[in-house]
């Protein structure tokens, strides 16, 4: 069993309150969950209006497939034009 972890730090320039950012954050969420079948949370910045940090994690039998998961996940996080990505951390264990 393989476990295929990110953190994804975005910017969301639109945002004006807690209110407008977790809207943008939620819909992204449930985007990538229905997409991908993965796990995906808001795991930091929670009280920032502009900041957010998501946690993807993919469980797999096979590392390769973890990692294009996860590779893709963060290509629609990219392809996403309410939020510009700050940095990514990946892992694989």
């Amino acid at each position: 069993m393989v476990v295929c972890t990110c953190l994804v730090s975005l910017h969301i320039p639109g945002s004006g309150s807690l209110k407008a950012k977790r809207l943008v954050v939620r819909r992204l969420k449930d985007r990538i969950r229905n997409k991908f079948n993965v796990s995906v949370a808001e795991v930091d910045d929670l009280d920032l209006w502009q900041r957010a940090t998501l946690g993807v994690a993919v469980v797999s039998k096979d590392g390769y497939f973890g990692q294009q998961v996860i590779s893709n996940v963060i290509g629609l996080i990219e392809a996403e034009r309410n939020v510009n990505v700050i940095d990514i951390q990946t892992a694989v264990r």
